[in-house]
């Protein structure tokens, strides 16, 4: 398969090149290629539960949509999306969002500390078409609705603390959030051609209930945040309401590690690096001839920083951004009427969960969540 294709990296709001990190930096300033993955080629046919992987991973299927979980009493909610692990104990939780209209909300595996499945639960319930989301530092998952207005919900994944919707954070099509601990805000992005990429300053760090909501901003050349006046949008749409807010087409998946905010936007098939340090505005991939990735969607990082990216359609692969290269990392077979959400790590770095949304039928009630097991780079 030759896929060669330059990461282009343009700088928007000021000089230089902004990403996280010295080797982020020299690789993408001289124009690091899509080539073969570190972890090698994928294998030539699928493994028995449908996903092309490379030598020494393996696979298995921890939920379906319609099924009770093992060891559970929770049947698996329909078109599942975005999630997140979270430590417990020697053992951790997947969380898992529900992408369906009126029910929607979040639904959780526990698993034990040797990956065996102990148990599932529901977290949140009744909302609407709850998309992608994101952890925060204080152990809750953001599940955000994909809907005019949608809210933005604090869960708890042990299923211990009631739900608490977060309207301050803004009411737009939500898509997903990422914390920044560093400078104590969330980012969020609107999934919408003509969306904006907001940031929410709590009033107090670890407590959402009050804050500011803020949009970039592009005035020649130059990036600043201001205030959205409405968040609640009663008066207009949040993107409509500041003069020069920067345009994104389609915003999808928001992730934060070491001082950058990676996001895509589905409309463009791009991956945006914003540096909040320098408060610089990069893009880290973007389609040429043969692009490996197409339909950016739900984005996650690996702890020695290689970015991985699902597919929203196109070949149905989980791509990985390294300081290399830009390759295929899986690829799941027979669901061209999916796509592929929720790619999270457990703590310990060595097994990768996701979703097929509609599995190989198509529908919201195929979906079908998977653990991918091997020699992760760490």
């Amino acid at each position: 398969m030759d896929r060669r294709n330059f990461l282009r990296v343009s700088v928007i709001g000021g000089g230089g090149v902004a990403l996280g990190g010295a080797a982020w930096l020299e690789a993408f300033s001289a124009g690091a290629v899509s080539g073969e993955s570190p972890y090698g080629p994928l294998s030539k046919t699928p493994d028995a539960n449908g996903v092309f992987l490379p030598s020494g991973f393996t696979s298995r299927i921890v939920a379906r949509s319609g099924q009770r979980v093992a060891g559970s009493s929770y049947t698996w909610h329909p078109a599942p999306d975005g999630g997140a692990c979270f430590a417990d104990g020697a053992g951790w939780i997947y969380v898992s969002n529900s992408e369906v209209d009126r029910t929607g909300g979040v639904g959780a595996i526990v698993f034990g500390a040797d990956g065996a499945i102990v148990g599932a639960h529901r977290t949140l319930s009744n909302t609407n078409r709850n998309c992608a989301g994101g952890a925060t530092p204080w152990n809750t998952w953001l599940s955000c609705e994909e809907v005019d207005k949608g809210a933005v919900f604090e869960t708890d994944p042990w299923g211990r603390n009631t739900a608490t919707r977060r309207p301050a954070m803004g009411l737009f099509t939500h898509e997903a959030c990422a914390a920044d601990p560093d400078r104590k805000v969330i980012y969020l992005t609107e999934d919408r051609r003509d969306g904006c990429f907001y940031r929410f300053v709590p009033t107090s760090w670890g407590d959402l209930s009050s804050g500011k909501l803020e949009v970039l901003v592009e005035t020649s050349g130059q990036l600043s945040w201001k205030p959205i006046p409405d968040p609640s949008a009663r008066s207009r749409p949040t993107r409509q309401q500041v003069r020069g807010a920067k345009v994104f087409n389609g915003g999808e998946g928001c992730y934060y590690a070491a001082g950058t905010c990676w996001f895509t936007t589905k409309g463009d098939n791009k991956v945006w690096a914003y540096d909040a340090a320098g408060n610089q505005l990069s893009i880290t991939y973007q389609p040429g001839s043969g692009a490996p990735l197409s339909g950016v969607d739900n984005v996650t990082g690996a702890s020695n920083n290689d970015l991985f990216i699902a597919e929203d359609g196109g070949d149905m692969q989980i791509c990985l951004i390294t300081a290399d290269v830009v390759a295929p990392f899986l690829q799941i077979a027979d669901s061209s009427g999916s796509e592929i959400a929720g790619p999270a790590f457990n703590p310990a770095g060595d097994r990768l969960y996701f979703s097929s949304q509609r599995g190989t039928t198509g529908s919201s009630s195929g979906g079908i969540t998977y653990e991918v097991t091997g020699p992760f780079r760490r």
